[in-house]
């Protein structure tokens, strides 16, 4: 038997090839020289400051990373100066497994240098939750559609003060899909051990991971629980044998950004805007959507990928207003739901699917924008920087349970088929 030999066979790159990968190389040295540009002259970047700045001090040794020290660095970043007893504080409150994630990052003396790397590592995430939660619904928009979807995830509103300010929240929401792709495949483990990495900030978590473990049970997918608990395992092992006293610093770090961001929370909020209220909005309003997103749990666990994926996005949608503290670029964990919408609607209305796709993208676009253009011209700028804060989760679980039938419902039937072809 005659083998081939691959040295021989081997081709050169087509010049259509070629000319892509000089494109390619060409916008991505664009591309990381615009973010370091922005990351030398923008101010922000305080919430990756924060995990950086935790994982160069335990790499010198000098400051505890869970240390007052760091919480006041990042208040200069965030505030300009100390922030004040009702202001959030910036603890850190990452377990020490996560800090040590960071110690690539940590490496890079320079933050400017840091944070325009952890830029473009935040822009290729958001394009490649984009790709993956499409191939989940698998849907294929049109060129025009996918486009726009693209341009969304990187310069919509809230997708660029995530990226301005360094928020894990674009990890998250990539590790979201990612967990949803992987429990499709039956690539538990994987799952199991991507849901460890964000089992913390519950803030942004809670439900989704909460909506994880009740699929894992019903559906009895113990594999899942294997990956999470080997993640669980080699990380703690890790981190005790970097730092064995990190468990109690961790701790007050989580008492005192749980303590200082009471004044940040929906109900807060709410109270503030309707001051003579006898009863408490807040804890009612979390109470009520606390029942209708357990009651949507047991309605998917068992159902289609479609559906799960509603109610994913719907977990994502609700954690801000269960009492939890809201921080408006948390808020790009609702990308995949507002892709979601557009698909329904884009499926809903097969004659002016254009036009009803077109309303839902600007809307979601530019409101955002004009709130915050009134901010800052003290067209009221209390109000308006409350709604920021309140209304984009607000109109997501409105948008979602406005297309819950056709998320609900088993995918297109023959006679859906036929309604096109007319």
């Amino acid at each position: 038997m005659a083998f081939k030999d691959i040295r021989r066979s081997r081709k050169w790159l087509s010049a259509e090839e070629v000319r892509f990968l000089v494109l390619l190389g060409l916008a991505l040295a664009v591309v990381i020289a615009l973010n370091l540009y922005l990351a030398r002259t923008l101010p922000g970047g305080e919430l990756f400051f924060q995990r950086w700045s935790g994982a160069r001090t335990y790499l010198s040794g000098q400051v505890e990373p869970y240390s007052a020290t760091i919480a006041e660095r990042v208040q200069q970043i965030a505030y300009g100066r100390a922030a004040f007893s009702s202001e959030y504080p910036y603890v850190l409150n990452d377990p020490f497994p996560i800090v040590l994630l960071y110690v690539p990052m940590a490496l890079i003396s320079d933050f400017v240098i840091a944070r325009g790397l952890w830029m473009l590592i935040s822009e290729i995430l958001l394009v490649a939750t984009v790709f993956y939660f499409l191939r989940l619904l698998e849907w294929e928009p049109p060129r025009w559609l996918y486009g726009c979807i693209l341009v969304f995830s990187v310069l919509g509103y809230f997708s660029l003060i995530a990226v301005g300010s360094g928020t894990q929240a674009i990890v998250f929401t990539f590790f979201y899909v990612l967990i949803l792709n992987a429990l499709r495949s039956f690539s538990d483990e994987l799952a199991g051990a991507l849901l460890f990495l964000i089992a913390y900030q519950w803030e942004v978590n809670a439900l989704f991971f909460l909506f994880i473990v009740v699929f894992v049970f019903v559906n009895r997918r113990w594999r899942v629980l294997s990956g999470f608990g080997m993640s669980l395992f080699l990380l703690i092992a890790i981190s005790l044998l970097a730092y064995p006293g990190w468990g109690l610093p961790y701790v007050r770090g989580v008492l005192s950004d749980w303590y200082r961001g009471v004044e940040l929370t929906f109900g807060h909020i709410i109270s503030f805007w309707f001051p003579e209220s006898r009863l408490p909005i807040g804890l009612w309003t979390a109470v009520g959507l606390g029942a209708i997103v357990l009651a949507e749990w047991v309605g998917a666990v068992n159902s289609h990928v479609r559906r799960i994926a509603w109610t994913a996005s719907l977990s994502l949608a609700v954690t801000p207003l269960m009492g939890f503290a809201i921080f408006p670029s948390n808020h790009v964990v609702l990308l995949p739901a507002f892709i979601l919408i557009l698909m329904l609607v884009w499926e809903r209305w097969t004659r002016r699917r254009v036009w009803f796709t077109l309303i839902v993208f600007l809307s979601a676009f530019l409101v955002p924008f004009a709130l915050y253009v009134g901010v800052n011209r003290d067209y009221n700028p209390l109000l308006l920087s409350d709604l920021l804060t309140v209304l984009p989760p607000v109109a997501t679980v409105i948008g979602l349970y406005w297309m819950r039938w056709w998320a609900v419902r088993s995918p297109r039937t023959w006679f859906d088929q036929l309604e096109i072809r007319k």
